[in-house]
């Protein structure tokens, strides 16, 4: 992938990134040398270093197990930025739009697992994962064991074993400092995932005003 210098992430950043795991779109190449993409939530195992998740059983992607790495892609924040966030502009008027965006592109082989326990397990973890915090959790226990066994039936674990990570941060860091700081204020008035980028860049310290 295209990776300017400026818009590298840090290992340490990446890491965290990773750890997150997230909604991610896996990317796996079929036999007939199209490609299969399919979109679900991902959750980072540190102990095997892969990413896992679970496909409907009739999806054909848990097959193409052994044709060729796979790559899951993970998004960050994104926003559009105007020209007019740019002190930069009103001198010199030399500024177009671009997009910024973080995102997160990691690269393995696909595994496949239809064994009942793992995907118990699995589907356990995703929803205590994500139930957290709330004032009631739900859990899969809640659910009759006959109900939740029907439903392990139609899915098929799968599990990402990690070869290479790359991470991706394209932030206005090739822009002054000056017109950094007018994005994250322009951003930082706007809709939901324009606040959210504008926090991000702040997080990584783009703002110098």
């Amino acid at each position: 992938m295209h990776l300017p210098k400026q818009f590298e992430v840090s290992e340490e950043d990446t890491a965290a990134l990773l750890s997150k795991g997230g909604f991610g779109h896996l990317v796996t190449p079929a036999p007939d040398g199209s490609l299969e993409v399919t979109s679900m939530p991902l959750l980072y195992d540190a102990e095997s270093h892969s990413l896992v998740g679970h496909l409907a059983r009739p999806n054909p992607q848990w097959r193409y197990t052994a044709e060729a790495d796979s790559v899951v892609i993970i998004p960050g924040v994104d926003a559009y930025v105007t020209p007019s966030y740019y002190p930069s502009k009103q001198e010199t008027q030399k500024a177009v739009p671009t997009w910024n965006y973080e995102a997160l592109y990691v690269h393995g082989r696909l595994h496949a697992h239809d064994d009942r326990d793992w995907l118990r397990e699995h589907v356990t973890r995703l929803t205590d994962n994500h139930e957290s915090g709330r004032p009631a959790p739900w859990q899969v226990s809640h659910a009759p064991d006959r109900f939740i066994a029907s439903q392990l039936k139609g899915i098929v674990g799968i599990q990402l074993s990690i070869t290479r990570v790359v991470a991706k941060a394209k932030l206005n860091q090739n822009r002054s400092d000056a017109d950094r700081s007018g994005v994250i204020r322009g951003l930082a008035q706007g809709t939901g995932p324009e606040r959210e980028t504008a926090a991000r860049m702040v997080a990584l310290g783009l703002d110098h005003g």
